[in-house]
């Protein structure tokens, strides 16, 4: 399996979040062209991407927004909390293993990344893209930590070659990964952006900015390669937990969380009552599970078997997490009613083949 970080493919048994990226390569000479982390096509180089805002004094840089912070997220905060809380359930093991491989690390990281006025909380974005591994080699070629490819870490200023691979050094990776992060930073404006530039290269997301006529991350996240959206969602999630949640990895998160002051909450999960059933006797009576390896549309699904397509939502609340590539595991056990079971299994060659399509064309 290939290193794709915690959720993508990791070293620790970390599922394949967001893998390959998609770079779209636009009107540029081969010399104004590299290859950007986690992808095997060339992408422009942040100095060809148009300028985010052209006010010569440099301004604050701005947060990471982390789950709960409403005044960033808007309506989408309880999207937001839901998908945090279904990553830290599905990933709880592993975050716990990170967590003690990151103390030998954060804080070497942390520094390097301020010189570079670069938020701290960016080091999570190594924490998904390697879980924290610096001997990490994606299928692609990027190596180390921060998943450089050979030609941006050269870019870079760092050394590859037979003898010498910098971006296993995490003194030096970071310092390149940092250069990078800033070079996107400097022209997208938007850290949710930078994140999801650093896995598909800058053109895909200047392309959706362009259809959308917005930096948003939100109004142009549909736009954006499937990995890509699993990519920022994962993101925000590791940051989320890591900075705010800590003390309830290995644990389960407490019922009553105020997002707003996670802080302030001070039940854990073993004071917790026993959470309730997620379903009914009833519904487990009348449901069937499969196990899939490849993504389906629940929406194609529903409409070839005639299944409710409400319940089937229900069902499988933590399916978006095997769909956008961060649910742990190779499969996903899909729960659909038993008197469809024969139907799906009949149509599920056909429905599999006909929802890659529709999936790709979403994110196309």
């Amino acid at each position: 399996m290939q290193y794709k970080g915690l959720l993508f493919v990791s070293v620790i048994t970390l599922s394949a979040l967001t893998a390959s990226a998609q770079g779209i390569i636009s009107k540029v000479t081969k010399a104004d062209t590299i290859l950007v982390p986690n992808s095997n096509k060339p992408a422009l180089l942040a100095a060809n991407l148009p300028a985010a805002k052209s006010a010569p004094v440099k301004e604050p840089v701005k947060a990471v927004p982390l789950a709960g912070q409403k005044a960033y997220f808007g309506s989408m905060n309880d999207y937001v909390t839901t998908f945090v809380r279904q990553y830290m359930t599905a990933h709880n093991k592993t975050l716990s293993i990170v967590q003690d491989r990151s103390n030998s690390h954060f804080s070497l990281m942390e520094n390097v990344l301020q010189k570079h006025d670069i938020p701290k909380q960016l080091k999570y974005l190594a924490v998904i893209e390697s879980a924290l591994n610096c001997k990490a080699v994606s299928q692609a070629g990027a190596v180390g930590p921060w998943q450089l490819m050979e030609s941006t870490a050269t870019l870079m200023g760092l050394k590859v070659n037979g003898k010498r691979d910098d971006r296993t050094d995490w003194f030096k990776s970071t310092n390149a990964a940092a250069k990078y992060l800033s070079q996107l930073y400097e022209k997208l404006d938007d850290w949710l952006l930078v994140v999801a530039a650093y896995n598909s290269g800058p053109t895909p997301v200047l392309r959706a900015i362009e259809r959308c006529n917005s930096r948003n991350f939100w109004d142009i996240k549909k736009y954006l390669p499937r990995e890509t959206q699993g990519h920022v969602l994962a993101f925000i999630a590791t940051a989320t937990i890591f900075e705010n949640l800590s003390k309830f990895i290995g644990n389960k998160l407490p019922g009553d969380l105020d997002w707003a002051n996670p802080g302030a909450t001070t039940t854990t999960a073993k004071t917790q009552e026993p959470p309730k059933p997620q379903f009914t006797p009833e519904e487990l009576s009348n449901m069937a599970v499969v196990r899939i390896t490849e993504p389906v549309s629940l929406d194609f699904l529903a409409f070839e078997t005639g299944m409710d397509k409400k319940l089937l939502y229900k069902w499988n609340a933590d399916y978006e997490l095997f769909l956008l590539h961060t649910y742990e595991g190779e499969y996903y056990s899909l729960r659909i009613p038993k008197d469809k079971l024969d139907k799906f299994l009949e149509k599920k060659a056909y429905i599999t083949a006909r929802s890659k399509k529709i999936l790709d064309e979403q994110s196309m």
